[in-house]
């Protein structure tokens, strides 16, 4: 994958008395390695765009304010700030061995070839995709081994868990955007807690749209390459690298939501009667 700003130089070779060693990789080599990082700078368009779309279906606000709110939303996350995080607790919590681990395993063609795939379904114009041939998919791969990994490979990759993480957020963003331009005072609390009564039924109806972009995103690969992508993620190393990145990503997409309101107070609020 593409190297950015974020990623540390490569660690000088440590001397062992004659000869040298190479050193392990660093976090930051991790996620270079890893699709990880160019899915992460599709965050803050993906959050834009899933509250934008929002707003306008309830035709609750002008197309213009849903578009000053995606234009909020998006400016609120960073993805530079998402991937520093990321990096920042891989290093904390994945070993030596671990990291090495998961960055041979991003070396391999098999990765590779998985990883542009993934890439490529992140990308938001995607949905639509995902959603036109979901009907045709779920035909095509019914009964098949491939959909028999499903529950496998969500278990093991917390797909489900992590989208319905990030549904929350959006859905919470879009609330939070909304009680600005109310005249009702809600507190995030009351927002946050309202929103997470509802994860059970979310659950339901994200677990299935995960299973349409599983199918989607791994139509062309092969049940042998599923398998050996499943053997990593089911690793030591695999399994805590899913679970560092899903808890950081989680936490770097809720963190910014309480602003929202604030900013969208500053922008839509009509400005008092009789001021400069």
């Amino acid at each position: 994958m593409k190297r950015m700003s974020l990623v540390k130089p490569v660690l000088v070779a440590a001397m062992l008395g004659v000869g040298s060693a190479q050193a392990a990789p660093d976090a930051a080599e991790v996620l270079a390695a890893s699709p990880i990082d160019e899915i992460v700078e599709q965050y803050p368009a993906m959050l834009s765009q899933g509250i934008r779309e929002g707003l306008k279906s309830r035709g609750e606000v002008p197309p213009m304010v849903a578009d000053t709110v995606g234009y909020v939303v998006s400016s609120s996350f960073s993805a530079a700030k998402i991937e520093q995080r990321i990096i920042t607790d891989l290093q904390a919590r994945l070993s030596s061995e671990q990291l090495e681990a998961v960055h041979e395993w991003y070396g391999t063609p098999v990765a590779r070839k998985i990883s542009a795939a993934e890439i490529a379904a992140s990308a938001p114009e995607a949905w639509q995709n995902i959603q036109a041939r979901a009907p045709e998919l779920n035909r095509k791969f019914k009964g098949s081994t491939k959909a028999g990994m499903f529950e496998r490979f969500d278990r093991a990759a917390r797909a489900t868990e992590s989208a319905v993480d990030t549904t929350i957020a959006v859905q919470l963003g879009l609330a939070t955007a909304m009680s600005a331009l109310s005249s009702e005072s809600v507190h995030y609390e009351q927002l946050e807690q309202r929103i997470e009564s509802q994860r059970g039924v979310l659950r339901g109806v994200v677990g299935q749209q995960v299973y349409d972009s599983y199918l989607y995103t791994y139509e062309n690969i092969s049940t042998q390459e599923m398998g050996l992508y499943l053997d990593f993620l089911e690793s030591p190393a695999g399994k805590q690298f899913s679970r560092v990145i899903t808890t950081s990503i989680q936490q770097a997409v809720m963190d910014p939501v309480e602003s929202i309101g604030r900013q969208m107070s500053r922008f839509l609020s009509p400005a008092p009667a009789g001021g400069q």
